[in-house]
Formats: structure tokens, sequence, C-alpha cells
């Protein structure tokens, strides 16, 4: 049950309505708005990442934190017993802050924060290990965390997701791909309409495009951030690999197709601008479980922090797509192979706060 539909029941008990007469009204605002400070996750462990990969993935961590923090404050989750590790890497330009944790993906396991009139909010979507795939039992906690730092309120919802899953327009339209969302791993039993009503109340949310994605093939079955992110209100950019070979090659053609017939909330057409995969990344880190796209990008307070695979052609296009796209924002590429290697990308390791 979710958190509209059981709020409901229990107002209608006390007498006190549903959450839609309780005054309040959250929006979940567009990463383009302004942040308070990006939230990471020092996270990385010999046992999921690899002895091998392990201090590669900790200096890109630390060289996205970095490079974040020229443009606004960055807090980073870090275990007690690595916090001589992380300041080696990142100094003074970083807020460290001791927690527990499984992995470094904060943009899964952080709390999804929304505004309500003169507040924030946080909501907690339950982490479960992207379907019980990894351990989290620290990681399940990390949205409480951030809720606390922050001092906002903790909203709660019986709804299963990741960050990674969804993406907004800050008006109201979402895209969210079907083969995470709606995954017996995480939500058994809902439907879309079950799913469109809790995102209506926590998330302020009009209307969701679906795309299909596709389970199985990487941890997240899928996730919306590496098909399909909003520029701006109208304007998607939308993920294509090229390769015939790949996976992802029929299912970003299918999702290309999908958004070009869609509209947004306010109805209007939606304009579609295409980032292609490198159709080569450096070998050092070359993997199946390479993340190899530049959708994965990361919009902060007057930049967009975005990857390069050493692919000169296509690293120099998504450099020109995302200046055009993002008029006034420094477009700044920097190289996270290792963490590329393990699955993800910039936006994968953030979690944005946005101002009050």
């Amino acid at each position: 049950m979710g958190f509209r539909r059981f709020a409901g029941e229990l107002g209608a008990l006390l007498g006190v309505g549903d959450n839609e007469d309780d005054g309040r009204r959250w929006s979940m605002p567009d990463e383009g708005e302004p942040h308070a400070r990006t939230w990471m996750a020092f996270g990385a462990s010999a046992g999921v990442w690899g002895r091998e990969l392990l201090p590669q993935a900790q200096r890109d961590l630390a060289t996205i934190a970095t490079t974040i923090s020229r443009f606004e404050p960055v807090s980073m989750l870090v275990r007690p017993d690595e916090m001589d590790l992380a300041y080696s890497l990142v100094g003074h330009a970083v807020e460290l802050v001791p927690a527990q944790l499984d992995d470094l993906w904060m943009r899964d396991t952080g709390a999804v924060f929304v505004r309500g009139e003169g507040v924030n909010a946080a909501v907690d979507f339950n982490f479960n290990g992207w379907g019980d795939k990894q351990k989290h039992r620290h990681d399940a906690r990390v949205a409480e965390l951030l809720a606390d730092r922050a001092g906002v309120e903790r909203l709660q919802t019986d709804l299963v997701l990741e960050g990674g899953g969804i993406e907004v327009d800050g008006q109201g339209t979402a895209i969210i791909t079907e083969s995470c969302v709606l995954n017996r791993n995480r939500n058994p039993g809902w439907k879309k309409r079950d799913v469109e009503e809790e995102l209506a109340y926590l998330l302020g949310l009009e209307k969701i495009i679906w795309l299909p994605g596709i389970a199985g093939m990487d941890i997240t079955d899928g996730h919306t951030d590496f098909y399909a992110r909003f520029a701006e209100p109208g304007v998607v950019v939308a993920g294509y690999d090229p390769d015939p070979k790949s996976f992802d090659h029929k299912v970003t053609r299918r999702h290309l197709d999908m958004l070009r017939g869609a509209t947004d909330a306010h109805g209007r057409s939606l304009r579609i601008e295409v980032l292609e995969a490198p159709a080569e990344v450096r070998p050092r880190f070359e993997s199946d479980d390479f993340a190899a796209g530049y959708i994965n990008f990361y919009v902060c307070n007057g930049a967009v922090i975005a990857p390069e695979f050493g692919d000169w052609n296509a690293d120099r296009a998504a450099e020109a797509t995302l200046r055009r796209l993002f008029p006034g924002r420094e477009i700044v590429q920097i190289n996270i192979d290792a963490i590329a290697a393990g699955g993800g990308g910039i936006h994968c390791t953030t979690q944005q706060e946005p101002a009050p």
C-alpha cells in the first residue's frame, strides 16, 4: 500500500482527510535549479570493487567531488576508518561526514529531496540493493542520514525505487523505466497507476513517460539516467548506442521512437537531442560491464560535469551538444574510467540537495 493510500485510510479513521487535503504539496525540482550542496559517498570497497579496481575508483570519486566543489559545496559520507584516505584525496575542498557504507552510489541510496511551501523534505525510497542483488544494510540507512544532516523531514513510502530510476523536468513530468520501478524485485503487485498516484503526492508529478528499459542486463535493471535526461522542460537528451551488437542498441532505438512521439504534462511535444555512445574506450578498464555513455552527466550550480572516454570524435561531439543545451554553464569533462568499469557514471555517484 502506498503512502497516499495508507495516509488516506488512516486520515479517514481519524477524521483528518487524505494527503491531498493535508495542506502540503511536494515537488521534485529539476536538477538544473540551484543547489545547496551535492552529496556523495566514499563507499567503494575491495569486497565489491576488487583490489585492482578499488584505488582508481576512489581516485575517480575524489576527482568528481573536487570538480563539483569548484561550483558548489560537496559533502561526502566516509567510513570512519577511511577518513584519512579520503582527506588525502580531496583535502579541504569537500566536507567529510562519518558514516557506515556498503557502496558509493549516492544517487540510488540517498534521499530524493523535494520542495514544499517554504520548506524542503527528503523522500526515503527504501533502497533494497537494486532488488537484493547486493548487500545494503548500511546503504539502506543513507536516506535517513541525509534527511537528518540536512535538517528536513523524511517522507516515507512503501514504494521502492532509486534516484537513478527517475528523471524529472521540475514542471510535473517524469521519465521512468518500467524495467526498474515495475520490477517484482522492488514493487511486487504495484501497477503503473499505483506508482503514478504515489509519485503525484511525493514528487508532484502530473505525467510519467514510461520507457521499457531492459531488466537483468545490469545491476540496476536499466536506470533512466543512462537513457534519457531533461535538459530543460520540453527538451530531452537521449542516449543512443549505435553498436548493433550491444544489448542497449535495440532498447535505445526504441526509446528514441517513443520519446519523439511523447508529450509532457503540459501537452508539449518533446524536442529530442541524441548523445551517441563512444565507439571505443581506453583499454585499461574496458569490460562487458563498462558503462560507456555520456548521458550520465551531472548538472550543478553553473556547470555540467560529464565523462570523456578517449574517443576524440565522440567526446568532442558530446561536449558540443552539452554546450549548446546548457548555455551559460561550464562544460567540464573528466576521466571516470574506473567508475564506469563498475557499471556507473558521474550522475550515479551524486545526489543534489536543492537550495531552500
